[in-house]
């Protein structure tokens, strides 16, 4: 994306001339005091030579800040940012133009980008003289290991004399948006339970044709196959009418991501929460790969962005966009206040959903129970809750009585590995039951 146009070093510097002798640079005031000094000197002394030679340094600091107050440089500066949206911990670059589109050289110009300390640091360029019509490029690289958007901007010019006596600074108005999403792990590509083979990941057909009578048929249209014409509606209605084909019913996700302070000790890249937050934004690129209709959900029952109207984002060839949506949302996702789970439970009591994915923090046996009865109007549920000892056991074992799939984290822990391991067989072998998982995973 580039961002430019005509540069704030078109107008006046901030502050009218009195601003712009704040501008003096250490040689400029120390060339301004010896010429004061040398000036009262000479009138105390009645030395006119050397009051000629301290008019003349005290001029000429000053004769260079109105000159370089007074120029009008018509410059357009552009920031190419690539790629716009990265994961934690990788690199993307800022591509910087300058373009001379005067009649008039420039003179030396040091070019400076405010980007946030997390980014790295503050970028400066130093630019010779550039030619009437000439351009100039440069780039840097910016890194962040914490999830979020950071703003890059705006471009800053420093405008110097030749002889160093003063510098202005002058800004561009254009900003641009850095968006850093969690980490996102590959997903082993396991069967789930609800899924129907045959008929691709995550659908089957709704439409069953009993018989001749129960054909929905419509208008025929070009490319339609002739095989498909109804030539009994075809008589009725005087025009080609085919068949209509099988319509998909979409199979349907939710993810849940517990997001609440106190079910996490801990803070920073490695710590429980963002391992919670990049497992979730893992199972919401899997998910809608394999042509799920996914739901991102919070503890307090908040969707987080999708397409429909009922929060879920669609896949297919917009599956892409619709992960770029939620990894937006799961970039700034933040604690919240609440203390349960509630709202959450509310929002899925009220339909039956095909599978359950859930992230989960410290549970208490309420709190436990409250996630268990979560299962009840889905087809299958996985849950990832955090390792904080005996109590993370006891809120596994009721979740698996209640007739999840659920797998304790402790820090480090692979989510591909529990992802494949999260199956009736896990369960089993943990002392769980496999009640309610039917299908599991293959």
């Amino acid at each position: 994306m580039a961002a430019g146009g005509p540069a704030a070093p078109d107008g006046a510097v901030g502050g009218g001339l009195r601003g712009a002798l704040g501008g003096l640079t250490t040689r400029g005031r120390s060339f301004l005091a010896a010429g004061l000094a040398a000036a009262a000197c000479a009138y105390v002394l009645g030395q006119p030579d050397l009051l000629r030679v301290g008019l003349l340094l005290a001029a000429l600091p000053l004769v260079c800040v109105t000159v370089l107050y007074r120029t009008r440089y018509r410059v357009t500066g552009s920031r190419r940012l690539s790629p716009q949206r990265v994961p934690a911990g990788a690199e993307a670059r800022v591509r910087l133009r300058m373009d001379n589109v005067s009649r008039l050289p420039t003179g030396l110009l040091m070019l400076q980008d405010q980007v946030p300390y997390v980014l790295g640091p503050r970028p400066r360029f130093v630019l010779d003289r550039v030619e009437p019509g000439g351009k100039r490029e440069v780039s840097y690289r910016v890194r962040s290991d914490l999830r979020g958007r950071y703003p890059l901007g705006p471009l800053q010019l420093r405008l110097s004399d030749p002889f160093g006596m003063c510098e202005l600074t002058r800004s561009f108005s254009s900003h641009d948006l850095l968006t850093v999403v969690p980490r996102s792990e590959p997903l082993p590509p396991v069967r789930l339970a609800g899924e129907a083979p045959g008929y691709g990941d995550g659908r089957h057909s709704s439409l069953a044709q009993v018989g001749e009578d129960d054909v929905l048929p419509r208008e025929y249209r070009y490319g339609d196959d002739l095989r498909r014409v109804h030539w009994r509606s075809t008589a009725r209605y005087g025009e080609l009418m085919v068949r209509r084909e099988e319509q998909p019913q979409q199979a349907r996700c939710t993810v849940l991501l517990d997001t609440r302070a106190g079910a996490y000790d801990s803070a920073g890249p490695d710590s429980a929460f963002e391992w919670a937050v990049s497992g979730a934004a893992s199972a919401v690129t899997h998910l809608l790969e394999r042509g799920y209709a996914v739901r991102l959900l919070t503890d307090s029952g908040d969707a987080l962005p999708g397409d429909g109207s009922d929060g879920y984002a669609a896949p297919g060839h917009d599956a892409a966009d619709s992960a770029g949506l939620m990894m937006d949302a799961l970039a700034v996702v933040d604690h919240s206040a609440g203390t349960g789970l509630d709202g959450a439970h509310d929002v899925l009591r009220a339909g039956g959903e095909g599978l359950l994915v859930a992230f989960l923090g410290e549970l208490d046996e309420a709190q436990a129970e409250l996630v268990g009865r979560m299962r009840r109007r889905s087809r299958a549920a996985v849950a990832f809750v955090r390792d904080d000892g005996a109590g993370s056991r006891d809120a596994v074992r009721l979740l698996r009585e209640a007739g999840w799939s659920a797998s304790a984290v402790r820090p480090g822990d692979s989510l591909a590995a529990l992802w494949r391991q999260a199956g009736p067989g896990a369960a089993a072998a943990a002392g769980g039951g496999t009640t309610g998982f039917s299908g599991g995973w293959s």
